[in-house]
């Protein structure tokens, strides 16, 4: 009877084992995971829910059997058996979950680790920083937006630190300065091109240098799995790299004022030719209109301007007249 009894145990375990596999592997419970850091995390997701459905059909199973072996029959009137100080079960009940959490903890830490990245591109010497310091501390004073930490240190003729350029080395990686303002996304790239839309090339990692002219807002794309507060005064940033071609939501995820609903724009993921193809398109519009520009604030006309005024006045310009509107109240 024992020996039935184990029998019956075991195959009990190994149907909550599998119908938990089955099911962590088709949830269906999330988008397209459209990037390299979206596998780590479904991963993390997945191992989670298996564990919690697992747990589901045991206690569930526990619960229905007890219902159902040990209701009270007809006539019968006494008590049950007084059962208490089990310490083998208190042991094990404990110990596990124990475990459990342990292993789940260091495990999202991994993940958590990986999906960060680097603090710096890898080019960044202490002399290239104090020389990107000075240059960005001059445009500052000229009235110019604040570049990014990760930017290169080089300038052009006015000494402004042009977007987008990244380190000696970094040539795999594709940084892009970001601008989030009252409810528009700005994103700068090199050679001047500024755009509303974000485009980035399959394959290779970006990094976003994100930082907020206005109030906090949060840049979140449900497909990459990250999602990242955009802090006024204070540089944040994204590492990520796309796998997955196609069209993808940019989403503010933090309550940033009356139109916070609508402060939502598109990523393109492009094939490396197609990614080509739409810089030389942009740069070709650059040159042929410089007002269009939004990568740094050096027109001399509007060098006095601040930063809510200059942006307001390029996303007119780059097709956000909705957006622009919006502002107004």
């Amino acid at each position: 009877m024992k020996k039935n009894n184990l029998i019956s145990v075991v195959v009990i375990i190994g149907l909550i084992f599998a119908a938990s596999i089955w099911y962590a592997r088709n949830n269906g419970l999330l988008p397209v995971a459209a990037g390299d850091e979206a596998v780590l995390y479904d991963g993390l997701f997945n191992t989670i829910l298996a564990i919690a459905f697992g747990f589901f059909l045991i206690v569930e199973g526990v619960l229905l059997y007890s219902i159902i072996k040990f209701r009270r029959r007809k006539g019968d009137e006494t008590d049950g058996p007084a059962i208490h100080e089990n310490l083998s079960l208190e042991i094990v009940w404990t110990a596990i979950p124990t475990v459990i959490v342990m292993w789940v903890a260091i495990y999202s830490f991994d993940v958590y680790t990986a999906m960060q990245g680097t603090q710096d591109l890898g080019g960044m010497a202490h002399g290239g920083m104090h020389q990107h310091q000075t240059v960005a501390n001059s445009n500052h004073e000229r009235g110019g937006m604040p570049m990014s930490k990760a930017t290169l240190a080089s300038s052009n003729s006015d000494g402004v630190l042009m977007a987008g350029t990244v380190p000696a080395g970094s040539d795999d990686v594709v940084a892009i300065n970001v601008s989030a303002m009252q409810f528009a996304w700005i994103f700068n790239y090199t050679d001047e091109i500024a755009t509303a839309e974000l485009h980035v090339p399959v394959g290779k990692k970006v990094r976003l240098n994100m930082n907020a002219v206005d109030v906090l807002h949060a840049f979140w794309v449900p497909q990459l799995r990250i999602k990242q507060d955009v802090i006024p005064g204070r540089e944040t940033y994204l590492e990520f790299t796309p796998r997955v071609v196609g069209e993808y939501p940019v989403v503010c995820a933090e309550l940033c004022g009356s139109y916070h609903g609508g402060m939502r724009t598109t990523m393109v993921i492009d094939t490396p030719e197609d990614y080509q193809a739409w810089l030389k398109e942009q740069q070709e519009i650059a040159s042929n209109d410089p007002e269009a520009i939004v990568a740094t604030n050096s027109i001399p006309s509007v060098s006095q301007m601040s930063e809510q005024e200059y942006l307001t006045g390029k996303v007119a310009q780059l097709g956000g007249e909705h957006q622009h509107m919006m502002m107004k109240h």
